[in-house]
Order: structure tokens, then sequence, then C-alpha cells
């Protein structure tokens, strides 16, 4: 009895394994076309920008990307991430594509959340005021806070019952667009927080400071006195020398702050004279509060002063920002009166206005 198959039956066979065998082809074909796909450079000659709304699908962001001519077929890219079983989450926010970006560079960004940042700059002395000023004028920043009080806004920080002013580290602050303002404001909180804190805990001995909110009022003062960096210390100095011997301060920059909106732009002499909390002409010692948002340098200035004996300051009038340091007040008055002849010997400048800035007795 023949135990060999039909000739018919080995024909099928035949055929039916060559059909396996261009099936796997073509299958191995296409993945291998598809992977090429993936790791192949864009179409795009440019860099490209792409807005991400909260929510989107990864096939709606790639939809878009072919429309604008980044990505050469959106749904080869959806097959060849089924295909290795791959979930691609888009965060949300604004990418920038490079120019000829693969479909792999491009999801490693979407899952990356690479967003481009926006920033704010908040300068050192500014006041409390001018930083939610300029959060409620930024285009990319959430307004969450609009239009609250300053106590509103601290107790949504998480900080209620605290005064706002002085406590916000100036600086650049980066971020993704839509980023809520309060969560901004609580990063230059906390970078305040960090920086007074290693100020204080590396402070001097002896200072007449005994908690680290006197040390931030005194740096708020410094940083509206000082307009050279190397005159810091020096100007924390003086403040310093006269705590201790019970002398007013008598800082033009704590009038200011204390006249708010009745400041006209020039100090006089029934500004000097009206008494406020904050004005150190008339009340002795520290002011209840910061003035303005003090940068490091003055935070370390007024934790270092540099303790020349100095009692006085004024400017020299020299144009530099510079100041003539005094430690007798017979000095003092003659750097007043050259700080004065130089004034007029200019055809500008408002010499009753000037001549009060740094007179202090």
């Amino acid at each position: 009895m023949s135990l060999r198959a039909p000739q018919a039956g080995r024909g099928a066979l035949a055929a039916f394994v060559v059909l396996v065998l261009l099936a796997g082809g073509a299958a191995a074909y296409g993945y291998h076309w598809l992977e090429r796909m993936f790791e192949a450079a864009g179409p795009q000659a440019q860099a490209s920008r792409i807005e991400v709304a909260p929510g989107s699908s990864l096939r709606a962001v790639l939809n878009r990307l072919q429309a604008q001519g980044t990505v050469e077929d959106a749904r080869a890219v959806t097959w060849y991430l089924r295909l290795k079983s791959r979930q691609v989450r888009v965060e949300a926010g604004v990418y920038e594509i490079p120019a000829h970006a693969s479909p792999r560079q491009i999801l490693a960004l979407f899952a990356e959340g690479k967003v481009i940042l926006e920033q704010l700059t908040v300068v050192e002395g500014a006041t409390f005021g001018e930083f939610i000023r300029a959060l409620d004028q930024h285009p990319a920043v959430a307004h969450t806070l609009k239009g609250k009080t300053a106590a509103q806004v601290m107790a949504a920080i998480g900080h209620a019952g605290e005064l706002p002013q002085g406590r916000f580290f100036p600086d650049t602050y980066r971020f993704a667009a839509d980023s809520p303002d309060a969560a901004i404001l609580s990063l230059a909180y906390e970078a305040m927080r960090r920086a007074l804190n290693a100020a204080w805990e590396s402070r001097a001995a002896g200072l007449p400071m005994g908690r680290p909110e006197q040390l931030l009022i005194l740096a708020s003062i410094v940083e509206k006195e000082a307009a050279l960096k190397s005159e810091r210390a020096l100007i924390a100095g003086v403040f310093v020398e006269r705590l201790r011997k019970g002398m007013r301060l008598q800082s033009d920059p704590t009038v200011i702050y204390g006249l708010g909106d009745h400041y006209d732009g020039s100090i006089h002499t029934r500004d000097l004279q009206a008494d406020n909390p904050y004005n150190t002409y008339t009340r002795e010692g520290l002011p209840p509060g910061p003035i303005a948002l003090p940068g490091r340098e003055s935070i370390i200035a007024a934790a270092h002063p540099d303790e020349s004996g100095a009692l006085y300051f004024v400017a020299t009038g020299l144009g530099d920002g510079a100041h003539h340091f005094s430690r007798t007040l017979e000095e003092h008055n003659a750097a007043v009166q050259t700080y004065l002849a130089r004034l007029r010997s200019q055809a500008h400048g408002n010499v009753s206005g000037a001549a009060a800035s740094g007179h202090r007795q």
C-alpha cells in the first residue's frame, strides 16, 4: 500500500506554503518600511511650532503635524506604534519641532513634555504690586487671582495672614504656557524663603536683629538705597550701626513707600515730617515690614554688613550711582555741600528734590 500523498494534495500544500511565505515576507517588508519611516528625517525644512490643548489625542496631533508638513504620514506613525504596543501621552503646551525632526524625535518631545517655556522677569527692588501686575498682564499666564486682594492672594497660595511685601524672590521665572499665576507666586515665595533662611543661618554675629523678618526688612531698604552692587554691604553697615546707636535710619525709600500713591516724584519737607509707620525720619528702628522685593545680593549684604564705622552716606553727584560714606556729621555735611555744588554746575536736575536724598543727621 502506498503512503505517498496524492500529487494534487502535494501541490496545494506547496501553494499554501508559498502564500504563507509571501504573506510573511510582505509583513516583514511592511514592518521594516514603517520602522524606517519612523526613524527617517521629516519633510519640514524649518523649525515649526504646534500648540497642544489639554486632552488632545495623539492621532489628532499627528494629523495636524501632517497638515502643516512636519510629518509625512500620520497614519503610518499610528500603525507603527500599534505594532510596537507603544502608548505615547501628549502633554499639553506649545512645542517647537526642529527642522527635519523624525517621528521618533517628535514623539520624544511630547512624551517628555518639552514644551516651550514662557518667562516673566521680576526685577530686584520691585514691589509685590508690580509683580502682581506683571502676572496679570502676561498673556501666557492662567489668571486665577486677577482682581483678588493681597490678603486673598496670600490665602490662595497657602500663606493666609502674611503680608506679601518682600516675600517673593525677584528673578526670571520660566514656565509652560497656561501655568496658573498662583503656581508662579508659590515658586517665588519658596525661593525667597530659601534665600532668607540661608542668609539668616550664616549671618554675622551680633547683628541688632532678632528674627529673619527683620533681616528681610533691612535687605529691602538696602535694595532701594544701593545703585552699585559694591556698596550694598557698606549701606547695610551704616543702617546696622545706626540701629545699634539708637539713631533713626532716615531712609528716603521708606518715606516714599509710606507715602504710597501720594508720592509725586520728589520728597518734600512736609513728607519727612508727616509721621507714618514707614517714616524712618520720625520713627526709630526698622519699619514694620519690607518696602520691596530684595535680591540675593542685598539679603547677603544685610546678613554680612561692612561695618566701616560710617553713620552717613550721600550721593556723590557724579552720575555713577556712587555714594560718599562718612563717620562724622561734619564730614557728611561737607559731602552734602559737594553734592549740591555738583548739581548746581549741571544744566539739569531737580536740586530741591535730590538734596534730601541721602541727607541723614
